[in-house]
């Protein structure tokens, strides 16, 4: 394939704000969301996402324009399940003109395009790959119920000794389940706590 080929990508929506989320939370980014998911998390709050038929297919070139609109050098592609489309064209052009790629990504699907950040965030629902999980930066947990503990542990042996991990509570369950992610932290100082910090300041 030609790094320079246009390719057509499903956007569900594409917008300026702040990432609310992880290692980067705080800093200002342009979100890149990508239609089509098959993980089926039960408590997803884009489930609208899930059919990529809804949405239309757009340009690589006319999404980077977009983006290029925009003060900030970061991109953060996401979904959905953004692995699920080739992402070689997106980056390439995206770099191209200056910003710092970043994939918010399940692992169910193979990796795909040039990433400087990939937030690997694993779900039971479909099984990681171990080459997404090895090249990540960072590890985010979703924390719905008491057995996502474990399951944190188990994808923290996948990745490499770099990786920042973090735990971060489902949203509608928020003050359930943040005692529970407080102790666990304590016991375990080798993961931080990631909180959705847009909802709390009302943003995208």
């Amino acid at each position: 394939m030609q790094q320079t080929e246009t390719k057509m990508l499903p956007i569900m929506e594409a917008f300026y704000t702040v990432q609310g989320e992880g290692y980067h939370q705080g800093r200002a980014a342009y979100f890149i969301r990508l239609g089509g998911c098959d993980v089926g998390c039960v408590w997803c709050d884009v489930k609208e996402s899930w059919d990529v038929s809804k949405f239309p297919h757009v340009s690589v070139d006319e999404i980077v324009k977009e983006a290029d609109k925009h003060t900030a050098r970061i991109a953060v592609v996401t979904g959905g399940e953004p692995l699920m489309h080739n992402l070689d064209a997106l980056t390439y052009e995206l770099k191209s003109s200056g910003f710092s790629t970043h994939i918010e990504t399940s692992g169910a699907y193979p990796l795909s395009g040039e990433w400087d950040w990939i937030c690997f965030s694993p779900k039971k629902f479909k099984s990681p790959l171990l080459e997404v999980a090895e090249k990540a930066q960072e590890l985010k947990v979703i924390i719905y119920n008491q057995s996502d503990f474990e399951f944190a542990k188990q994808n923290a042996r996948l990745i490499n000794e770099n990786c920042k991990k973090y735990l971060q509570p489902e949203w509608s369950r928020f003050h359930k389940v943040m005692p529970s992610i407080v102790a666990f932290v304590k016991d375990n100082p080798d993961w931080e706590i990631s909180l959705q910090i847009h909802k709390f300041m009302d943003v995208p």
